[in-house]
């Protein structure tokens, strides 16, 4: 039997043992065959001549055996071959290593992920190991617990693998889907979210764990592209948009952030004065305060939330409550003012820009065709 005769007989059989395990549709059971045919796939293209045709062959010969089954097409096989080449077995207990780290000190993610980032996959060869050991690691890791259609995103998408990995740990902690994952790989979350040099003073106002964890969901900025806003949009129109798109807006934020309200009203000593944004984040345990500039930062914009945040501490705090926490929103910042600002202050806050959709000019609005004549020309 020729090689590439050998290689169909090893997947067709590989297939035949999922089958008769029943669980071949279950997602774990599913990816691990990928990953198995994913590697045969590899291991066969250092010794068959007619390389590009190793996988069209596969996806007719597949489907002559088992007419019914789906997700071996051409497409899907290149996907299983680039998968297994991405995830060598010895990366995968590496992997689920660092996923224990993620889980259990969030200090450790930015250590993980440039490890991820320093190596290279030469580092994580795949070693010569017994297959049922080989699929106790797979189903257990990561890569176990996230759809194909996920995957597939991270393949296309995201070339590192640390950054990858962080994707992957998200959507599994948020429970994010396929259109979500999209999203957020489009606004550049990691960025946001791990690499950015965020501005706050966690470290030096609130205990351990909530340290570490009120600055791992900060992001810096955060992108409110479902808002629309003329340059000088003011604070009440933006909030006001906010809180009328409040499931996207809550998406950006972040799990665990519920809604309070809009402009909360104190009176204090004879004035009334109102809250831009308030929310309870159910993990921190501590109402968080947003303060919304449709400017620059200004020095005094930190004295004007840790006000705020007193207000609340005061007013609303209860006996259970952790300390409220400041998250201050504005156009942009100089990074040296706002930790000058930050300095003396003894309230959690943290400082991040924001960015918004722009609307469209009104002097180009009369330039573009309007449904009725797109109607006309496509008919």
């Amino acid at each position: 039997m020729d090689e590439y005769g050998k290689l169909l007989k090893e997947i067709k059989e590989q297939i035949k043992v999922a089958q008769l395990k029943t669980v071949v549709a279950a997602n774990s059971q599913m990816l691990w065959l990928y990953w198995q045919i994913g590697n045969f796939i590899l291991e066969s293209q250092n010794g068959i001549e007619q390389r590009a045709k190793i996988i069209e062959n596969l996806a007719l010969d597949i489907k002559k055996e088992f007419p019914e089954l789906k997700g071996f097409s051409v497409r899907n096989l290149a996907y299983m071959r680039s998968f297994a080449a991405s995830y060598p077995s010895t990366l995968l207990s590496k992997l689920q290593s660092i996923e224990r780290d993620f889980s259990s000190n969030l200090k450790k993610i930015k250590g993980a992920i440039l490890f991820l980032e320093t190596s290279d996959n030469q580092d994580f060869q795949s070693l010569q190991q017994p297959v049922a050991m080989i699929e106790q690691i797979f189903v257990n890791s990561i890569l176990a617990k996230i759809p194909w259609s996920h995957h597939i995103i991270l393949l296309d998408k995201v070339p590192y693998i640390g950054e990858r990995f962080w994707y992957m740990f998200n959507t599994i902690e948020h429970g994010s889907s396929r259109n979500v994952l999209v999203h957020q790989i489009e606004s550049k979350l990691f960025e946001r979210q791990i690499k950015a040099d965020k501005i706050t003073n966690f470290q030096r106002t609130l205990p351990e764990p909530q340290t570490d964890f009120a600055q791992y969901m900060l992001k810096d900025p955060y992108i409110f592209d479902f808002i629309q806003a003329k340059d000088k949009a003011d604070e009440r129109n933006i909030e006001k948009q906010l809180t009328e798109h409040i499931t996207k807006f809550l998406l950006e934020l972040g799990q665990g952030f519920a809604f309070i309200g809009r402009q909360v009203h104190f009176e204090i000593g004879g004035q009334d004065f109102y809250i831009d944004l308030l929310f309870y984040h159910t993990r921190l345990h501590a109402y968080v305060v947003v303060e919304l500039k449709a400017k620059d930062f200004e020095p005094g914009d930190a004295g004007q939330l840790n006000f705020y945040i007193n207000l609340v501490n005061d007013k609303l705090k209860s006996s259970t409550d952790n300390d409220t926490i400041g998250i201050l929103l504005c156009k942009g910042k100089n990074a040296v003012l706002a930790e000058y600002a930050l300095k003396n202050i003894n309230q959690p806050i943290g400082v991040a820009d924001y960015q918004l959709s722009k609307a469209i000019p009104d002097n180009l609005k009369s330039e573009l065709p309007n449904i009725d004549d797109l109607e006309k020309e496509l008919q």
